[in-house]
């Protein structure tokens, strides 16, 4: 399983290929569409990432100490973005998904790319998901 940072340095990579925003733009909508399916039963209230534009559910779950992500919204760029972030955090154990930083974002132009209310919907989703690692570390530390 590669590293948090080796995911984040493809990300990267993979950005740097487009020159122009529209391009990006219909890149992230593009990892959106590869989302896997998330199950119905998980769109209630308690999985909503509040602070994003669109609707974003996230469900996680731990397996064999590692935690696993899965997503879904309604609107095509949180989609997109919330599927990079499951790309690189999801089968990350939980200890590092809380101590990494999330740097791509900045390197990779998305903070640029993004109005302000996309990126305040992209600091909740990053802050939602290390809330639901932090709740498996101290789940498992509990058990040492």
């Amino acid at each position: 399983m590669p590293t948090i940072k080796e995911i984040q340095d493809t990300i990267i990579d993979e950005f740097s290929l487009f020159d122009d925003s529209e391009d990006k733009y219909q890149y992230i909508i593009d990892l959106g569409n590869k989302l896997s399916p998330f199950d119905t039963k998980y769109k209630i209230p308690e999985n909503e990432i509040k602070g994003c534009q669109s609707k974003v559910w996230l469900n996680s779950s731990l397996k064999d100490n590692k935690v696993f992500f899965e997503a879904d919204s309604d609107g095509k760029i949180a989609k997109g973005v919330i599927s990079i972030l499951v790309r690189i955090l999801s089968g990350q154990e939980p200890e590092e998904i809380v101590s990494n930083e999330l740097y791509f974002i900045d390197k990779a132009g998305l903070n640029t790319l993004l109005s302000m209310n996309r990126a305040n919907g992209l600091a909740s989703m990053v802050k939602q998901m290390k809330l639901h690692a932090l709740a498996y570390k101290t789940k498992l530390e509990s058990k040492k």
